[in-house]
Formats: structure tokens, sequence, C-alpha cells
């Protein structure tokens, strides 16, 4: 099971290009919320004068993420603005930097705003409920299979198996099943469909 993955992108624009650059972003938005596991997008400039644009999109797994990146509706989109449009830097995060926070949209009125990150007591509440238990689990079996180990080691093995559980499995596991409740939204059951209504 893979982690969600944000790619971070630092585009620069011609000068004067703005209409151009948002017509553009809402075209590869359009296209980018067809794929399975898109998460959600945004873009942030520094100034409104600024040439750089910063662009964030998030996809639920790494597999996802890659039937974007090689798709013909990708290329395209990157095609459309050659001569317009640069690329200055790209970054992907994964892990606890990627965990909690949304990507946040300025600067591009009509595309959908997205809610601030979840206050910090929530985020504690959820590392705490997979770091208790694992840790539990961690101290229980070193005491039963390493208790002739110093304690710097054990301690050390303990963190070893710990840090990738967490990162890559049991924190994006919980995460994604109390994101309702990160974000002060309705549980899942409670829920009412537009039919329903």
């Amino acid at each position: 099971m893979s982690a969600p993955v944000t790619v971070a992108i630092t585009r620069t624009v011609v000068p004067g290009h703005r209409e151009e650059m948002l017509a553009w972003i809402r075209a590869g938005s359009a296209l980018a919320s067809r794929f399975d596991g898109f998460l959600g997008h945004g873009w942030v400039r520094p100034a409104a004068d600024s040439q750089e644009w910063h662009m964030l999109y998030r996809f639920a797994d790494e597999a996802s993420l890659a039937a974007w990146e090689a798709s013909p509706q990708r290329a395209w989109w990157l095609g459309a603005a050659q001569g317009l449009v640069g690329e200055a830097r790209v970054e992907r995060r994964t892990g606890i930097e990627g965990w909690f926070d949304r990507p946040v949209t300025t600067d591009v009125q009509d595309l959908r705003p997205a809610p601030p990150a979840p206050p910090r007591w929530k985020q504690m509440g959820v590392i705490f409920l997979v770091f208790f238990p694992l840790s539990l689990a961690v101290n229980w079996l070193g005491k039963e299979y390493l208790s002739d180990w110093l304690l710097p080691v054990r301690v050390l093995v303990s963190v070893l198996v710990m840090t990738p559980v967490m990162t890559y499995l049991a924190l994006p596991w919980m995460t994604r099943r109390l994101e309702w409740w990160l974000h002060g939204e309705p549980p899942p059951w409670r829920r009412v469909s537009p039919v329903d209504r």
C-alpha cells in the first residue's frame, strides 16, 4: 500500500500572459481531476506580478500519480504551453509532511478553495491512535525477544521498525479513515446523498 503523494512544481511564465496561464491551469486541473486517485490541486503565486507560479497536486498513491504523469492528456496539456511556461523545480512529498496539509489556492478565484489544514490537536490525536498501539506492540515484542540486548540497541531496533511502519502504512491508513473528522465533515455513515434529499 502506497501513501498519498503530493507533487510541488515551480513554473515560470513569460511576462504579460496571466490570462493564458489561468486558462492553462483550468485545463490541466480539469484533466487531472478525471483520473482515479486524484485528491486535489492548488496554485500559488508569491505576488500578483510574479512570474513564478507554484503548483500542487496530490494523488492517492504512486500508481495513480504515474497513470496521470504518463497519460496522453497530460502530454497534450504540457505541450499546449510550449513557449509560455517553463519548469523550474519539481518536488515530491510523501510521509509526515504530506499527511495533513491540503493544497491551498490563491490568486485563481474560480478554482475550488481547499479547506485549511486540520487543527494541531486533531493531528496529534491521529498520531496518538497510531503510535500508542504500535509502540505497545513493538515494546512487548522487544521484551519477549530482545530482553538480553542493551537498552540503546533495543530502542534503536524498535525505532527502525516503527518509523517505516508509521510513515508508509499505519499513519496514512488511519488518516484516510479519519479524514472526515480531521476536516470537520460528517462521518461517512451520516452523509446524505443528493438522491435522498
